[in-house]
């Protein structure tokens, strides 16, 4: 996965957890049900008019609030591959990579509008806006996450390296 490319979804600043996945939804932990009410209190809607492949560009802060793994998870479900923002709550961030959810920290994330179409190259470190052919430098993603998201999460990553051993 060196390439991400997918519709855009805009979402404010200081999304919190509980607008992620609200807390009414918690009794599971099963992803697809989660993913049938990812984003409902930003947008009742979201998750029949989301696409698998799609993107959430927000503004600063996402994802602060509690320290749920549920909200890494439904967006994962739910089909998208991938969060800009220009900073992430530090929970949310390590439960992102843990869960196998790749994000992106881009300052200019409120740029990018609803609708338009990016392509975040892992390799290059840009994201480029297709629909107006703006480019962007993401900020460096460590190797070892690197890592967690190629091997689709934590567990997945500690599954591979027991094997090896």
């Amino acid at each position: 996965m060196s390439k991400i490319t997918g519709k855009v979804w805009n979402f404010g600043a200081n999304i919190d957890t509980d607008v992620i996945i609200a807390a009414r939804y918690l009794n599971s932990s099963d992803p697809d049900h989660l993913a049938k009410y990812v984003m409902e209190d930003a947008d009742p809607d979201f998750s029949n008019k989301l696409k698998k492949g799609d993107i959430i560009v927000a503004g600063e802060n996402f994802g602060c609030g509690s320290s749920r793994e549920h909200a890494p998870i439904a967006l994962k479900a739910a089909g998208i591959a991938a969060v800009v923002a220009p900073s992430f709550a530090r929970i949310f961030y390590r439960n992102a990579f843990n869960m196998g959810l790749p994000i992106f920290e881009l300052p200019e994330s409120m740029e990018i509008k609803e609708g338009e179409e990016i392509s975040i190259d892992l390799d290059s470190g840009t994201i480029v806006n297709n629909s107006t052919k703006k480019s962007y430098k993401f900020i460096a993603i460590p190797p070892f996450m690197q890592e967690l998201i190629a091997s689709g999460g934590l567990i997945n990553y500690a599954k591979e390296e027991m094997k090896v051993k």
